[in-house]
């Protein structure tokens, strides 16, 4: 930056002359909401909030619907690592634009530094009815750093009805849930249907900062989780009612926001753990894993800002837990997964397998390609050669993932979640 735009950036983000800014990134992924199939050619056009002076940057998405990923200022990290700081993190507003879309425009994406932000971004096609001609989504301040109301207190472990009716059977990972964007008795608030994976890596970007050690996120991650699979397992609200499964108000339950960013390192841990929850000895259900940030309110459940001191400290994620929710606590794993063509084979896939497992995941690296032509297509021989690895390895590539060439846990699942998104038709949802 030069000095006037230096100068510029430290009264608007309230730094001192010492604290000097640092530098974040963003990726831009944009589809189309009928699916996951990727937009290319749309125009993103990004500029800082409440910096008009400063210059804009207009990017293309590739043959994959993203743009590159593009550097930008934000406030030095040690205002993200403790309470009473000034805002941690820089604000700019995307605009997108794509023929026979609607446009989107995104104010107050949060740029944090040493951190790549991702904006996923879905355009409406115009031919749907009740095309307005742009979908405006507004970020607000981060939960750490704004007043949202404390979480009212609900018992761990809920009582369930004698009937059987009500509760599930057993812990199911959903496809979708369904996010009710006010309170619960708001009626005039909408509803959303968002993929499990990507509500708790929304979540998870509105509770806590990515700057923190991962061990700490890893913590806040595992009680996201755990918080949301008590309301889909006990049917909290459906039992009340009704037709949601969870709420986007802070008292009730999690912070969630329409549109907002998420960061690369959140994704790729929510990817690896999403079919975890934590349990206790004897209790079927996932436990009710209040938490608090530690600092504006309290609660008798997780400290977020606790954790991030517990992990500097060198304490594990499941030390970290332990020490707020009781040393009997345990990470259980979720063994049914919904809206997946096939269950993960139970070890990775990689050069030398072989199998029908092999030849399934080639077949729809197949059928991704035909929208996403940067992976390599493949011979379905049903053996995982270097072919396939290459194959893997773009895919891992454009979605985010560790690019080893190896079909691990978390890349079986993304796979089987790109597929399943791009060969239906339309998606339920609020358009």
């Amino acid at each position: 930056m030069s000095n006037l735009e230096n100068q510029s950036f430290q009264s608007i983000f309230g730094l001192s002359a010492a604290s000097e800014p640092s530098l974040g990134s963003i990726k831009i992924c944009v589809t189309s909401s009928l699916g996951l199939l990727p937009v290319k050619g749309a125009a993103v056009r990004i500029a800082f909030t409440g910096m008009p002076e400063s210059p804009a940057t207009t990017l293309m998405t590739d043959e994959s619907g993203q743009t590159k990923v593009i550097s930008l200022p934000a406030p030095n990290v040690s205002l993200s690592l403790s309470p009473d700081q000034p805002q941690p993190y820089s604000e700019v507003t995307v605009a997108v634009q794509a023929p026979d879309y609607e446009d989107a425009l995104i104010s107050g994406v949060q740029i944090l530094p040493g951190e790549l932000a991702v904006l996923p971004v879905r355009l409406r096609p115009l031919f749907l009815p009740n095309s307005s001609g742009e979908e405006l989504y507004v970020i607000p301040a981060h939960t750490l750093f704004s007043d949202d109301p404390p979480k009212l207190p609900e018992a761990e472990i809920k009582p369930l009805p004698d009937t059987g009716e009500i509760v599930l059977s057993r812990v199911v990972i959903p496809e979708y849930i369904i996010v009710h964007d006010g309170a619960p008795e708001d009626s005039s608030a909408p509803n959303y249907y968002v993929r499990y994976k990507d509500y708790i890596k929304n979540v998870a970007a509105c509770e806590i900062y990515s700057t923190w050690p991962e061990q700490a996120i890893l913590a806040n991650v595992l009680a996201i989780e755990s918080f949301t699979l008590n309301r889909i397992y006990t049917e909290w609200y459906r039992s009340k009612g009704y037709d949601f499964t969870i709420t986007s108000s802070t008292a009730y339950d999690q912070k969630w926001v329409n549109g907002r960013n998420t960061y690369e390192n959140i994704d790729r841990l929510v990817d690896t753990i999403f079919a975890n929850y934590l349990s206790r000895p004897g209790v079927r259900q996932p436990i009710f894993t209040s938490y608090c940030d530690g600092n504006q309110t309290t609660c008798g459940g997780l400290n977020q800002w606790g954790s991030r001191y517990l992990a500097d400290e060198g304490y594990s994620a499941i030390e970290i837990l332990r020490r707020y929710y009781g040393n009997d606590l345990y990470v259980n794993t979720a063994q049914q997964i919904s809206g997946v063509p096939s269950s993960y084979p139970g070890y990775n896939l990689q050069n030398g397998s072989t199998g029908e497992k092999v030849r399934q995941l080639q077949s729809q690296l197949n059928r991704i390609s035909q929208n996403y032509p940067a992976i390599p297509k493949l011979v379905e021989d049903g053996i995982y050669g270097p072919a396939t690895a290459q194959s893997v390895r773009v895919f891992q590539r454009v979605f985010g993932l560790p690019e080893t060439g190896v079909t691990d846990f978390a890349t079986w699942y993304k796979i089987s979640e790109i597929y399943v998104g791009i060969t239906r038709i339309s998606e339920p949802g609020t358009y």
